[in-house]
């Protein structure tokens, strides 16, 4: 049974340099490790599994954590009992980290054509995210400079391979919610019912004019579906930290000791806020470990008894859309 559970979790390699990040990366948005904490840590010495996200309806995880600069052709004790087809043939996504300040990257562009190359031949549908990572204090326009250049560059080197790939590239601090919005992106792209949460998310902001909703994983921060409508980092840096304060919250004050860690977030979780420009923030709980967040207007949540309504409707499609799942899962 663990087999076929096993089989069925996305895998999101993480691989780059030596120093580039990566374990950092990992214990921060899976682990809720605070950035300072990170410079204790030890260089990754071997390839680590990690069940980031076990019991999550949605979403469920497998991180693996390469060493910096692994190389599967070389005849080291890390890379003997790895197989790189059998490998890269369960990878759903294939994230490269490299250091932003590191420079010139040709190294570590070389380091990243070499192994797409080979993770291309076993799979090609693996989905390849770069991230231009400890980013923080660069300008927009030096942070921009930088990333057009190197993904100019490591798009000329794949087309001279004739590799013909859409490689996604994103600016990353763990010292910010870049990493988490980075990260939201590359798990939606292993969510199969992903337009599904954003006809419903579609569905509920329209019913409820709803400026912006977000589906939040409670036990990862990552938000894995939004609705069509525009945003700016702002407005998705204030509902992940109200959603961020809600469920610590949460953790302290509604935690019952003869249960659980899960009963922290339940069916009654829900919190209001009201801010001075004449919007509100509203928390729900939509499902097992699913959060839905919504910044709206405060006049819009004048009918809350309508609002709620919808929410009600919205989270019943969701547990309609779980049980289906659930028993697919059962009949294979």
């Amino acid at each position: 049974m663990q087999t076929e559970q096993a089989a069925t979790r996305a895998r999101i390699f993480l691989m780059g340099p030596k120093r580039s990040g990566k374990s950092s990366i990992e214990k921060v948005v899976f682990h809720k490790l605070s950035p300072h904490e990170t410079l204790f840590l030890e260089s990754t010495n071997d390839v680590r599994v990690k069940e980031v996200v076990n019991n999550a309806p949605l979403l469920s995880l497998q991180i693996f954590d390469f060493p910096g600069n692994f190389d599967f052709s070389e005849e080291e004790e890390d890379a003997a009992d790895v197989d790189p087809d059998k490998v890269f043939k369960g990878c759903g996504a294939l994230v490269f980290v490299l250091d932003a300040q590191d420079e010139p990257h040709n190294d570590a562009i070389d380091y990243v054509v070499k192994i797409t190359e080979m993770a291309v031949k076993s799979n090609p549908k693996i989905e390849f995210q770069v991230l231009i990572h400890k980013s923080d204090g660069d300008s927009s326009a030096s942070g921009a400079d930088r990333q057009r250049t190197i993904s100019e560059a490591l798009n000329e080197q794949l087309r001279r391979l004739k590799m013909d790939l859409q490689m996604s590239f994103y600016q990353t601090s763990i010292y910010d919610h870049s990493i988490f919005e980075a990260f939201s992106k590359i798990v939606q792209k292993l969510i199969p019912q992903l337009p599904f949460l954003e006809n419903l998310l579609d569905g509920l902001s329209a019913r409820c004019d709803i400026s912006k909703a977000f589906l939040f994983d409670v036990l990862s921060k990552i938000y894995i579906a939004t609705d069509s409508n525009p945003f700016d980092m702002k407005t998705y840096e204030l509902c992940s930290d109200m959603f961020d304060v809600v469920v610590d919250i949460s953790c302290i004050y509604g935690m019952d000791a003869e249960k659980s860690e899960t009963s922290a977030f339940d069916s009654s979780s829900n919190s209001l806020i009201r801010l001075n420009n004449g919007y509100i923030l509203y928390l729900h709980e939509v499902g097992k470990f699913l959060a839905l967040v919504c910044l709206m207007k405060e006049k819009s949540f004048s009918k809350s008894g309508l609002v709620e309504f919808n929410i009600m409707c919205f989270k019943s499609a969701i547990q309609e859309l779980l049980s289906v799942k659930s028993k697919a899962f059962v009949s294979k």
